[in-house]
C-alpha cells in the first residue's frame, strides 16, 4: 500500500490536487481512497461517506469525509465511559453527546485516526488531504511527541504492579483509577504507533502544493526544513495554477513573468517541479480533476529520506568518533541549537523542534562537537571509557 500526504500553502488548491492525485491512481487501476476533512464539491458532489463507510466516486476510487466533531464526541464519550467508576467516586456529572463541541486540535486527531483506520483496509493507495503547511508539519510530528509524553507520565515499567490493583481495590472497597489510566494510555500508544508507522513507512510520500510567487518560495523553504526535522521528506513540489506562457493581455503578462521567474527558482532549489495549469475556474468534477493529475513520472523534488531521517557512521577506527548525521536543508547555523538531555538529543531548527531518543551505543558516549555543512547536521560522539565495553 502506498500513502500520499498532500499539503501546501493555504488557498493554493491542495484539496483539488489531492483529489486529482487519487483519481489518477484509480485510473491506473489502483484501488484508491481519498480522505479529506473538507472535500467540498471538488469531486463533483458532496461527500457524505465516513472513514468506516467510504463513498464510491468512480471506478477504483472511494472518498471519505473526516468529521472532527463526530470523532471528538465519540472519543470523549468512550473515555468517559471507561473512567465511569472514577468519575462516580468523585461525584462528577457526566456529559452528554449533545452538549459536546469540538476543541481546537480535534481536526488533527481526527485525521490521524482516519489514516490509521484506512491503513488497515484493503487499499492500494491512500491519498490524505492535510491542513496547510505549518499545521501539517505539526500534525506529522504529533504521534511521536504524544507517545513520548505518555511514556514520561505513565512509564510502562510501572505497569508491572497492575496485577495487585484488583486486590487493592477489594481491600479498599473503591476502584483503582490508575488501572484505567494505564489501559487508556496503552490504547492511545498503540493507535499512535500505528499512525507513526504509516507516516514513517518508505512507501509514504509528501507532496507540497504552492502557487508560484514570492510568498510560496519562503513558505516552502521553511516547510522543507520542518519536514526534514520531523519527517518524512517531501517527494514532490507541485506548482499549481500556472498561467500560460504567452498572452496578449499586458496586465496578465506581468503576472505570468513573475510566476515563471519563481518557477525557475523552484526548479533550481528542488529539481523537477510538477506544473499544473490554471483552468480559468475553480476545478469541480472528475473531468476538471483529470486535467490536474500530477505526473507520477516526474523526478522527485528530493530523494526519499530514511524512515528516521538520521544515520550513524562508525568512524572510531579513523577518528575515534561515532558520527550522527541529520539532513537539514535550509537550516541556518544562527537558528540551530542542539542540547544533550540524558539519553535524548533536543534539536531546534528555526521554529521547529524535535527530541530524538539516542541509540544504545550513543548513550554510552559524550558529545564531542557538532557542525552544519551543506545542509547536513553532524554530531560527533566520543565513546565514554567508563561506559563502553572493553574491546568493543
Amino acid at each position: 500500500m502506498r500513502t500520499v500526504l498532500v499539503t501546501g500553502l493555504g488557498g493554493a488548491g491542495r484539496t483539488a490536487v489531492a483529489a486529482a492525485t487519487a483519481l489518477a491512481a484509480a485510473r491506473r487501476g489502483e484501488r484508491t481512497l481519498f480522505l479529506s476533512a473538507d472535500p467540498g464539491e471538488v469531486l463533483g458532489a458532496p461527500i457524505r461517506g465516513g472513514v468506516t463507510t467510504p463513498e464510491p466516486v468512480a471506478d477504483g476510487l472511494w472518498a471519505a469525509r473526516v468529521e472532527p466533531a463526530a470523532d471528538f464526541r465519540a472519543e470523549f464519550l468512550s473515555l468517559q465511559e471507561r473512567c465511569a467508576a472514577a468519575l462516580d467516586l468523585l461525584g462528577a456529572a457526566r456529559l452528554e453527546g449533545e452538549e459536546l463541541t469540538e476543541l481546537p486540535g480535534s481536526e488533527e486527531f481526527a485525521l490521524l485516526r482516519a489514516l490509521a483506520r484506512a491503513a488497515r483496509g484493503d487499499w492500494d493507495r491512500i491519498v490524505l488531504d492535510l491542513p496547510p503547511l505549518r499545521r501539517a508539519i505539526a500534525l506529522l510530528a504529533l504521534p511521536e511527541q504524544l507517545r513520548r509524553y505518555l511514556r514520561r507520565l505513565l512509564p510502562p515499567e510501572r505497569q508491572a504492579a497492575r496485577a495487585l490493583r484488583p486486590v487493592l481495590a477489594q481491600l479498599a472497597g473503591v476502584p483503582m483509577p490508575a488501572q484505567q489510566l494505564y489501559e487508556t494510555a496503552g490504547r492511545w500508544d498503540a493507535e499512535l504507533a500505528a499512525v507513526q508507522a504509516v507516516v514513517e513507512h518508505p512507501d509514504t510520500a509528501v507532496r507540497l502544493v504552492a502557487e508560484p510567487g514570492p510568498a510560496a518560495a519562503d513558505a516552502l523553504r521553511t516547510a522543507r526544513l520542518g519536514l526534514a526535522l520531523q519527517g518524512p521528506a517531501p517527494q514532490m513540489v507541485v506548482a499549481n495554477r500556472v498561467l500560460p506562457a504567452e498572452t496578449p493581455d499586458t496586465w496578465l503578462a506581468g503576472l505570468i513573468a513573475q510566476q515563471h521567474k519563481h518557477l525557475a527558482e523552484l526548479r533550481a532549489e528542488y529539481g523537477t517541479v510538477c506544473e499544473l495549469p490554471h483552468l480559468g475556474r475553480d476545478p469541480r468534477g472528475l473531468d476538471d480533476l483529470a486535467l490536474l493529475a500530477p505526473s507520477e513520472a516526474a523526478t522527485p523534488a528530493a530523494a526519499p529520506a530514511p524512515a528516521a531521517g538520521w544515520t550513524i557512521e562508525d568512524r572510531r577506527a579513523e577518528e575515534g568518533f561515532l558520527i550522527w548525521r541529520l539532513p537539514l536543508p535550509g537550516a541556518v547555523k544562527e537558528e540551530l541549537t542542539l542540547v544533550r538531555r540524558g539519553d535524548e538529543l533536543v534539536i531546534t531548527a528555526g521554529p521547529f523542534r524535535r527530541i530524538f531518543a539516542l541509540e544504545p551505543a550513543l548513550r554510552r558516549c559524550t558529545v564531542a562537537g557538532a557542525g552544519l555543512t551543506g545542509g547536513e547536521l553532524t554530531v560527533r560522539f566520543a565513546p565514554d571509557p567508563g561506559l563502553w565495553p572493553r574491546g568493543a
